[in-house]
């Protein structure tokens, strides 16, 4: 798990499960790919149109705890991701920390997710499943 401090030691936020995904050109050769390097395709949690895709147009693959995420043709660029249990609570500390957020979380609970940038244009996707 990775956490951030904040202003004092006692506060953080924990950001949950960090995974890399990667925008591939070829889903089919990034895959064998990485399945070579002895990852496994993790089978997707839910419903709904999106998962409809996995496989073809995006899919999970793990070895051990380190997690990589391909998506060909849903990002213009690598992405830093976490998983957070709760994603609005993590932008709102965030947010008082002065954190800028190129898309910010839907009001509510639930799934939700938003996306920040760092300094050097790295994209960083908060996603709460």
């Amino acid at each position: 798990m990775l956490s951030i401090a904040l202003l004092s030691a006692a506060e953080t936020v924990n950001f949950g499960t960090f995974s890399v995904s990667l925008t591939v050109k070829d889903m089919k050769k990034s895959r064998e790919f990485y399945e070579r390097l002895g990852f496994q395709m993790v089978p997707p949690a839910g419903t709904g149109e999106a998962w409809r895709k996995y496989g073809e147009q995006w899919v999970i693959l793990k070895n051990g705890e380190a997690i990589i995420g391909l998506f060909q043709g849903m990002f213009e660029k690598n992405t830093l991701t976490f998983n957070p249990a709760d994603v609005r609570g993590i932008q709102s500390a965030l947010k008082e920390q002065g954190v800028k957020f190129t898309v910010e979380a839907t009001p509510g609970k639930g799934p939700a997710f938003a996306l920040l940038t760092d300094p050097d244009g790295n994209p960083v996707l908060l996603d709460q499943h």
